[in-house]
């Protein structure tokens, strides 16, 4: 058996690994990866970019049933859900392709397997066609996570469902109940609730999206609720009783547990690192609750292996494991480069309405020790949030009272998971109260709120 050798072998080409090989590559050194289903990884193929699709049918479904208020007229308005489903699927697999394409361009070997590290500097590589052997000078772990499933919840496809069934889903939930409310959770319940599922969130946190501002989670937990979810926070799914075509949930809140029946459940309660079967006990790899412990440079302690993305812990972003894997393979190739700061990197929740934020929270700032300014501006102050129909939302910035420094900014509301770009690029640049004040916004825009916003936090906003 002929070993070939790299200087970079990556094993898992989800949005971490494959950006990690392809940057590598450019750099001059020679590169692999390694993936034992679909390149892309689950991002591509079964999560961010499957569910914003799914997601984009609902919200279209949503505007047809408001045709009335624009002037427009829509008949017969419904849905054929295996076509929502086909579309999905196919969009997924036009990019899966693409992938491919970008592996053949930057010269990037694909190894199609199960990857193990037998001993350092060594990967094997696991398929029908037998067994290879890899060396490389560097290895990168980005093999991602999974759902995490906990006892008496598991899922089966049938009654009880993880996010891979609920993005094929067999048939259309009449009566769905959700288990957790961060991102993954209330993106599934906010699909099939607008399609007309009877949806209850249970949340075993004091609210829903609890990574969130406080203030942000109010205002969407009231949004959900206008669209007829039902939200159940401080509360827990103790135990799920299957029965033909059937569920009875034991749900505990307060210290008092009841039961309740639905037909469909979705499991939405956190991911755990895919660290198994790949030889990294041997290696003495540091693990902690599934995850790789690496330093600020993904490096895991071990010469010449790095973990990025979901193994190497939060926050669970494809975007964070992408910059992760251009930051490492720089490393491999000797740049200078700039750890990652998890509090400038932006997490966006694609529901109805969307929830986006970079930062600190006003209480994380205040905890922190900060004296702190809080500027807020609603989406029924600007002119082009009214004319699209959507005037609820809210736009919320925390800055250093001392410094003027933008510590984190808050939005729920019609398209601010493409906004928030914008005070992301602003701590990326250390931008002062002053700078953003100075910005001229285009009008009219949605993003004119961002301005707004800042304003308000030094007592100065225009429009309210």
């Amino acid at each position: 058996m002929s070993t070939q050798s790299f200087d970079v072998v990556v094993i898992g080409a989800g949005p971490g690994g494959y950006v990690a090989a392809i940057r590598a590559a450019q750099l001059g050194l020679k590169a692999a990866i390694v993936e034992r289903e679909h390149m892309g990884g689950i991002c591509l193929n079964w999560g961010c970019i499957p569910t914003k699709a799914l997601l984009r049918s609902a919200d279209v479904f949503h505007l047809m049933h408001r045709a009335k208020e624009f002037g427009l007229s829509a008949d017969k308005i419904g849905f054929d859900l295996d076509a929502v489903v086909q579309r999905s699927r196919g969009v997924s697999k036009q990019l899966n392709q693409g992938i491919g394409h970008l592996m053949k361009k930057n010269k990037v070997t694909v190894f199609m397997g199960t990857a193990t590290i037998p001993s350092k500097g060594k990967v094997t590589v696991t398929s029908d066609k037998g067994t290879e052997e890899i060396t490389a000078k560097n290895i990168v772990l980005a093999t991602g996570a999974r759902a995490r499933e906990l006892p008496g919840l598991e899922a089966e496809g049938d009654l009880v469902w993880t996010y891979k069934h609920a993005l094929t889903p067999k048939r259309m939930p009449k009566k769905l109940l959700v288990i957790g409310s961060g991102a993954i959770g209330i993106e599934f319940a906010s699909f099939y609730n607008t399609l007309g599922a009877d949806t209850t969130v249970v949340e075993v946190m004091d609210r829903v999206l609890p990574v969130e501002d406080e203030e942000i989670s109010k205002f969407a937990k009231k949004q959900f609720e206008k669209q007829g979810m039902k939200i159940r926070e401080k509360t827990s799914v103790k135990k799920l009783d299957r029965g033909q075509g059937k569920v009875v949930a034991h749900i505990e809140a307060n210290g008092k547990t009841t039961t309740e029946e639905f037909d469909t459940v979705i499991s939405a309660v956190g991911i755990v690192g895919n660290v198994e079967n790949l030889g990294l006990e041997a290696l003495g790899v540091k693990i902690d609750r599934t995850h790789v412990v690496v330093d600020e440079y993904c490096r895991t302690g071990i010469d010449g292996l790095y973990a990025i993305g979901d193994i190497a812990g939060a926050p669970w972003l494809a975007h964070k494991a992408s910059h992760e894997g251009v930051m490492v393979a720089e490393l491999i190739a000797g740049h200078h480069v700039h750890p990652i700061k998890p509090n400038t990197i932006a997490g966006c929740t694609y529901c109805h309405p969307q929830v986006a934020s970079v930062g600190l929270t006003e209480a994380k700032a205040k905890d922190a020790g900060f004296d702190i300014k809080v500027g807020r501006f609603p989406f029924i102050g600007n002119g082009k949030a009214i004319a699209l129909g959507e005037p609820e939302g809210m736009i919320k910035t925390v800055f250093d009272a001392k410094t003027g420094e933008l510590l984190g900014a808050h939005m729920v509301g019609a398209e601010v998971t493409e906004m928030i770009q914008g005070y992301v690029i602003g701590r990326q640049l250390e931008t002062t109260e002053e700078d953003l004040m100075h910005t001229v916004f285009p009008h009219p825009t949605l993003s004119e709120m961002m301005h707004e916003s800042v304003l308000d936090a030094y007592g100065r906003a225009i429009h309210m």
